[in-house]
């Protein structure tokens, strides 16, 4: 699945569009590897998003085209929370 779509899936942003410029802004890296809204994700892979002046990592558990918004996060864990030094 393309990130950006991952992203609006999973509401860890609310729209594609705005997912599709914070990937193409540089702020969203899988696996340590910055990483464009086309990159595809799998289960298992960790997920590093800068949200203003904090880094959100997150494990992707598992993947899906649609999910209802109770189900929503249950797509990824969130592992860490930082703020941006």
């Amino acid at each position: 699945m393309r990130l950006d779509k991952f992203l609006k899936v999973s509401r860890m942003i609310k729209r594609r569009t705005l997912a599709k410029e914070v990937c193409d802004g540089g702020r969203v890296k899988i696996n340590e590897k910055v990483a464009k809204a086309s990159s595809e994700v799998k289960a298992g892979d960790i997920l590093a998003i800068r949200f203003g002046q904090k880094i959100v990592t997150a494990k992707i558990e598992r993947i899906a085209d649609n999910v209802s918004k109770d189900m929503a996060d249950t797509l990824f864990t969130i592992v860490k929370e930082e703020p941006v030094t």
